[in-house]
């Protein structure tokens, strides 16, 4: 028990001291969303977003860190999903 609460602290620890790191204000990071408004206001110049963002992250590498842990904890989610009704499926063919 105190083993998984040592490794569930670290894993947070790793997720929030990016948060706190300095940043480099002129870091070049560029995703799929940028290339896409790139390319819609040279097509369409006068085009308005219909909304803006809640939170901006103070970096991309933030930004990445976000979409990745976003990704994992879904991955995570429906491993779990999967092995749960594996498992029940295992005890309703065992006669349990």
């Amino acid at each position: 028990m105190k083993k998984n609460l040592i490794l569930f602290l670290l894993v947070v620890a790793l997720v929030l001291v990016p948060f706190f790191m300095p940043q480099n204000k002129e870091a070049e990071f560029g995703g799929a969303d940028g290339q896409a408004e790139e390319m819609i206001t040279q097509i369409h110049p006068d085009y308005e977003p219909w909304f803006s963002s809640l939170y901006e992250p103070a970096s991309g590498e933030i930004e990445s860190l976000l979409f990745t842990l976003q990704g994992s904890i879904g991955a995570g989610v429906i491993c779990y999903i999967l092995g749960y009704y594996r498992g029940r499926g295992r005890n309703v063919h065992a006669g349990n």
